[in-house]
């Protein structure tokens, strides 16, 4: 995936030592990467919305009709609060391991404190931190770069407009030569009908 400057400058945390609240900094051989404050960025914003998604009441769920892109363009009914709610847990599975969903779990899923998780998980408390930190940096990137739909931007999620990749138009030899040709007046034909 290509990350811009232009998707990283917005989610950059301002007083970054690394890429100075730009989003990005250099990478290997001389291409520019996104910075982790990034990611973390992501991962905030998506786990409020999933906050705001499982503190609504169940009552308050909105059924919402998208129209899905391509050939044949089909319309598909869904919960959207409960479709986020299911692919944040999902993916988070997914993309931890074992004790990193661990932890995920109790501190983010179930709402535990530093001080309990560090008990229950026989944590100091700068493990604990440098783990969280770690896990929303691994987060926040597979939210964004999940494909084919992506759980970040929120509003491409919610809106249901989605990006797609547009095919650069490479002219052949053979539309390159009939540039100079007119196309032909083709009439319709009047079929003979039967009385």
């Amino acid at each position: 995936m290509n990350w811009t400057r232009s998707e990283t400058i917005a989610m950059a945390l301002h007083s970054c030592t690394h890429c100075f609240g730009l989003g990005m900094r250099p990478g290997r051989n001389g291409l520019d990467t996104p910075c982790n404050c990034v990611f973390r960025g992501i991962f905030r914003a998506c786990y409020a919305r999933f906050q705001q998604c499982t503190s609504k009441e169940r009552y308050i769920s909105r059924v919402s009709l998208e129209a899905n892109p391509g050939r044949h363009r089909k319309t598909v009914w869904g919960l959207k609060n409960e479709e986020f709610i299911a692919d944040f847990c999902l993916v988070s599975r997914r993309v931890l391991d074992e004790d990193e969903y661990t932890l995920f779990k109790f501190h983010f899923l179930l709402g535990a404190d530093w001080k309990l998780c560090c008990r229950r998980l026989n944590l100091d408390r700068g493990t604990f931190f440098h783990e969280v930190y770690r896990i929303e940096q691994k987060l926040g990137r597979a939210y964004r770069e999940t494909a084919p739909h992506a759980l970040y931007p929120l509003d491409e999620y919610f809106g249901g407009t989605g990006r797609r990749e547009i095919e650069p138009c490479i002219p052949t030899a053979e539309a390159d030569l009939d540039l100079g040709r007119k196309p032909a007046l083709r009439f319709p034909l009047r079929t003979a009908t039967a009385n």
